[in-house]
């Protein structure tokens, strides 16, 4: 039981609440004087009531604390105060200040520009009405292996709008590429290569797509035969300000077109890439194989069919529907086709049907994003908690005058916002001049005013208040965690002060960081590498294929003869295609007796007699195709054999091939070595070579390396003398095999830039850091020296700790680094090993930036006289 009763607290409280200051100590000690008298004579319950009644009738006017005046309790004044003294600290450690804004800031450079790129790409073709129904039909080909197209037989749209309610609309278009158009400006013609080509497009495409016109009527501006739609842009890029309606275009010389209509011009975010959108019953006049309805015999490469959804189908419903038309009309194929449905959401990012790039592509720029600002707040904590003593004793006077912790807290949170800050407008300028170079440099068309972004504005908010607390909650909570007397008195330590614990850890992740993107680089360098002086099986050194100008075999063979004759020409072959090509013909065949195709498709290389010797392709067995039109022979790869189950080449020498659905029969008399006909991504594919006068589309020319300029020179002089009304084409097929790897090449140089700047951003850190160890162990240093410490000891010194720690972040970041690469390397049918010296180059490489980063400093400081280090504070 207390033996010092007290009277009711909350109305004691109370009671001092409301009294006025210059009367409460007079009043209270009457109050309590009665309270203990009534103690006495009337107990603790009655006494309590008496006090109560008391309290309760001194809230009277006159004795009630007056009113105090307006305050303004705004915290205007709290901040612009924190701004000052955050400022003047800042301005006293300039050198810290700038490693820290200019790490910062190189790292919020990169992630604006990653954000933007990764907005940019997700939102290709969100802007289309029904975007969420859009789907496109593409193809699974399930043989000993799965391969996918996002192409379908060009009669499988027509059978999916006629037999089935699944759809609101179907809509077929064949694109294409690369097609030379000639038009008429100013009485004069012209001829203008499109990259893109054009499209055969059915009307209902336009009601699938929110692709509006700003000339014509859609309703009938694709109706008739032999009618166009072009875009704005090409309208005046190629009639100027003359009205481009009732125009004409002209596809190679022989297919024209009226142009009934202009459309806006095509966003940047979409995946629909011609410019050129002509009427779909035109196609008999191009292709009229292609353009039949029975045209169930093989899937052509650019033939895609979109369909809108009625609301509630399922894709999968569809998809089930379309089953059974494959059986249905190609009874004897033994390849197994499935009908798939794409949203129209996944076209941009699924690289098995086309798409631009993959969704871990959007994940990788995304982590590297992360890694660097990760980098850069490591730099902001180390620096700021190797600075703690130095400001200790700052701390330690405020708090004594009365600062609270979480003033303190604050105070120092606002510093970091500032450096945050400061480093954002950096970044956003930054950012702003280099939107050209990213564009260029990912073949992208972001818009150079996308600052004006309203999510971007909410990134870059966001991406302050991040930073600010990743960077600053850490500092701000070690620097206010001490006692004010032991900071006075001068005995913190460094341990006390966050240690060195915690910054070898940030320390170990900078590093670990580095060196999982330095192995990535490596990996990638060494692939690529490996790709493109890999031995492929044909030569295609100096030799270029120039398009065939003319259709008539007997043209061809003409000006083959004339380029055979110049001097700087060593062999000549007309074919379709070289042996590696990114745009193979794949059949399906019968072989010999069988009744039945294979169950694989097979490489079709249409050429002449001279293609093996003018590709140097090794002949194993048998002979080299017989110089003739009339007689038709197949000489195939060791693959072809392979799949065929036949080990023997005498066993296959003789036997017939039908190909092309019968329509292509031969024997073979030659089997050549197995080449690559793909990139190393793919295995080598079953292929034969055969003749085809009809599907010669380029000469592949032998030029000898010695007189390349003005043999390309002296052939093109001869080929427009034979086509003048056309336009003079040419590639090398290195060049060609190199264009393969354009994904990778462009994944290897942004890995290496990101790699570059977090590693600089790293070194940055590191700089400061020794800097600061410096300036706390010069006296350390002097002593030591005096003691018979010699130059290699005072730098090991300082260095065994970095390679210490270098080591450990080389233990995390190895597993890390095998595993990422490796996965990336699965998608490569041909690729390297990972060796033990990929990653010795990798930490090797990480010691000597790391030495070279604190080498300068730590010689200087130990080589300094030993007199001047103990004289110093």
């Amino acid at each position: 039981m207390n033996s010092n009763p007290t009277p009711p607290k909350f109305f004691l409280r109370f009671f001092r609440w409301f009294c006025h200051p210059r009367m409460l100590d007079y009043i209270e000690g009457d109050l309590l004087e009665v309270y203990e008298r009534n103690l006495k004579t009337l107990g603790k319950r009655k006494a309590d009531w008496r006090f109560i009644k008391d309290v309760l009738l001194l809230f009277r006017p006159g004795i009630i604390r007056p009113r105090k005046p307006y305050q303004n309790l705004t915290p205007y004044g709290m901040y612009k105060s924190y701004f000052k003294i955050g400022w003047r600290t800042l301005l006293r450690n300039k050198e810290y200040t700038l490693i820290n804004i200019a790490g910062l800031a190189l790292s919020i450079t990169c992630c604006i520009l990653i954000f933007v790129l990764v907005k940019h790409h997700s939102g290709f073709d969100d802007f289309h009405q029904n975007e969420d129904r859009i789907y496109r039909i593409v193809t699974e080909q399930h043989r000993e292996s799965v391969s996918f197209t996002n192409s379908v037989p060009s009669p499988l749209g027509m059978v999916l709008r006629e037999n089935h309610s699944y759809t609101e609309k179907v809509a077929r278009m064949f694109q294409e590429a690369d097609a030379v158009i000639s038009f008429e400006r100013n009485g004069e013609k012209q001829l203008i290569k499109e990259p893109q080509g054009f499209a055969f497009t059915e009307p209902e495409f336009f009601d699938i797509f929110n692709f509006p016109l700003s000339q014509g009527n859609m309703k009938t501006a694709l109706a008739e035969p032999n009618t166009a739609i072009i875009t704005e842009r090409l309208a005046k890029k190629y009639f100027g300000e003359q009205n481009p309606i009732g125009q004409v275009i002209t596809y190679d010389n022989f297919l024209p077109f009226t142009i009934t209509g202009v459309l806006e011009d095509l966003p940047e975010n979409t995946d629909i890439t011609t410019e050129i959108f002509v009427s779909y019953s035109s196609m008999k006049d191009f292709n009229p194989w292609l353009a039949s309805d029975e045209a169930w015999g093989g899937i052509t490469g650019g033939m895609y069919c979109y369909a809108l959804l009625r609301p509630g189908v399922s894709p999968v419903e569809v998809e089930e529907a379309l089953a059974p038309y494959v059986k249905l009309h190609r009874p004897e194929s033994k390849n197994v086709h499935h009908y798939k449905l794409q949203a129209l959401s996944d076209i941009h990012f699924d690289g098995r049907y086309g798409g631009a790039m993959e969704k871990s592509d959007i994940g990788i720029l995304i982590a590297i994003g992360i890694f660097l600002l990760l980098t850069a707040c490591v730099n902001f904590v180390n620096l700021a908690t190797a600075q703690a003593l130095k400001r200790s004793k700052e701390v330690g006077v405020r708090k004594v005058l009365g600062s609270f912790r979480t003033q303190l807290f604050w105070q120092f949170i606002f510093e970091t916002a500032i450096i945050a800050t400061l480093s954002i407008l950096i970044a956003l300028v930054a950012a702003f001049a280099l939107v050209p170079y990213v564009n260029d440099f990912f073949s992208t068309q972001i818009p150079v005013n996308f600052l004006t972004d309203g999510t971007l504005v909410l990134f870059i908010i966001g991406l302050d208040v991040l930073i600010t607390l990743l960077a600053g909650c850490y500092p701000a909570f070690i620097l206010t965690g001490f006692k004010p007397v032991t900071a006075l008195k001068g005995k913190l330590s460094m341990q006390q002060l966050g240690g060195f614990n915690t910054r070898r850890s940030l320390i170990v992740m900078q590093f670990a960081i580095s060196q999982v993107l330095i192995i990535g680089v490596i990996v990638i360098m060494n692939q690529m590498r490996y790709a493109k002086q890999a031995e492929l099986g044909f030569d295609k050194e100096s030799i270029v294929m120039v398009g065939i100008g003319s259709d008539s075999l007997y043209s061809m063979k003409s000006l083959k003869n004339e380029f055979l004759r110049l001097p700087g020409i060593e062999k000549v072959s007309l074919c379709y295609q070289p042996p590696a090509s990114e745009n193979s013909w794949n059949n399906s065949i019968r072989f010999g007796s069988d009744t039945e195709e294979v169950n694989f498709p097979t490489n079709m290389k249409l050429a002449d007699a001279d293609y093996i010797s003018t590709f140097d392709l090794e002949l194993l067995a048998g002979r080299n195709l017989t110089p003739s039109d009339t007689v038709r022979e197949m000489v195939v790869n060791e693959a072809l054999l392979q799949s065929l189950g036949i080990t023997s080449y005498e066993d296959a020498l003789g036997e017939m091939i039908y190909a092309n659905g019968g329509n292509m029969v031969g024997p073979i008399v030659g089997i050549v070595r197995n080449f690559h006909d793909r990139s190393m991504h793919a295995e080598i594919s079953p292929a034969l070579i055969t003749t085809a006068g009809n599907m010669y589309f380029n000469y592949a020319i032998k030029i000898n390396g010695q007189s390349v300029k003005t043999t390309l020179e002296e052939i093109e002089e001869l080929w427009e003398a034979q086509n003048p009304d056309k336009l003079f084409e040419y590639s090398f097929v290195d060049d060609e095999i190199a264009q393969f790897y354009t994904a990778e090449d462009t994944l290897l140089k942004g890995i290496q830039f990101f790699s570059f700047i977090a590693i600089f951003i790293g070194c940055l850190g590191l700089y400061g850091l020794i800097s600061f160890m410096i300036s706390q162990k010069t006296k350390e240093v002097g002593i030591r020296k005096v003691m018979g410490g010699g130059v290699a000891h005072i730098i090991w010194l300082f260095g065994q700790e970095f390679v210490r720690l270098i080591l450990i972040a080389f233990l995390i970041a190895a597993p890390i680094g095998w595993w990422f690469m490796n996965q990336w390397l699965q998608d490569f049918e041909f690729k390297i090993t990972l060796d033990v010296w990929t990653f010795a180059l990798a930490i090797g490489s990480s010691i000597i930036i790391a030495a070279l980063t604190v080498g300068y400093q730590v010689i200087r400081v130990a080589y300094i006289n030993p007199v001047l280090s103990l004289k110093t504070e």
